[in-house]
């Protein structure tokens, strides 16, 4: 019997110091939500052709290219290459209260005030505001509803001094890359407004990164699909690039 105790106390002990490795890496929904932040925003700059569909109730299509350049977690510049009728349009972010829309046809800027952040951009399902974001953290709380070996499902109820048109979030996290491979957006009434899947997510230049970004506005009936085409990241962008000067020059 003693020889028998004598051989269980190194596994008994070893899983001991198993239950309390996994005790402390446990994380907490802030700490996963913090680390989504982080990958989104890892490399220094981007440089990404993407394709873009909208699809209305009917399944008519509307086909568009752009260009994204971001650099850092809040500097972004995006320009519609195609068709005709977009091609010049520019949207300028320099930080989340500091939005610029550029549309040739009148060859003005104007700054997205406040109050507009919320509405669609171009006529897609994204509003300025999810076009702009990054900052997850800043704006939201996150709580862990459920966890399996492959996904944390999280949360996100909007901090009291944000302004935020949803009520809540619902982000369903890859363990293994730390994107959200899908997102649940809320409306004021708590009710689903949209949803957004990435897809066909793999490491390009070492950091992970979806092919295929789907937002769709279940109210509506209404989608925007976005493709990536190519995309380049640390390719050394100037901060210069992500200016009103820029913005209008094209």
């Amino acid at each position: 019997m003693i020889r028998t105790m004598i051989k269980l106390l190194p596994c008994l002990f070893l899983g001991v110091l198993l239950s309390q490795s996994a005790a402390a890496e446990k994380l907490t929904g802030d700490q996963i939500l913090k680390k989504v932040e982080d990958t989104l925003t890892a490399p220094k700059d981007r440089d990404a052709t993407l394709k873009m569909t909208l699809v209305d109730k009917d399944g008519n299509e509307k086909l568009r290219e752009l260009k994204i350049f971001q650099k850092g977690d809040e500097m972004r510049l995006i320009r519609f290459l195609s068709p005709a009728d977009v091609k010049g349009v520019g949207f300028l972010v320099l930080s989340d209260d500091v939005m610029y829309l550029y549309m040739p046809a009148f060859h003005k800027i104007r700054r997205i005030a406040s109050h507009v952040k919320n509405e669609n951009f171009m006529g897609t399902d994204f509003t300025y505001d999810d076009m702009a974001q990054n900052d997850y953290t800043e704006k939201y709380t996150a709580a862990i509803l459920e966890e399996n070996e492959g996904t944390y499902l999280l949360e996100l109820t909007p901090k009291p001094e944000a302004e935020i048109e949803y009520s809540k979030l619902r982000m369903w996290v890859n363990r293994k890359t730390f994107l959200p491979d899908k997102v649940e957006f809320y409306d004021e009434k708590d009710k689903l407004l949209k949803k957004m899947t990435n897809s066909e997510t793999e490491q390009i230049d070492g950091y992970w990164t979806p092919r295929h970004i789907e937002m769709e506005d279940v109210q509506k009936n209404h989608k925007t699909l976005m493709e990536l085409k190519e995309v380049k990241h640390n390719v050394g962008l100037k901060d210069k690039l992500f200016s009103k000067r820029y913005l209008k020059r094209g």
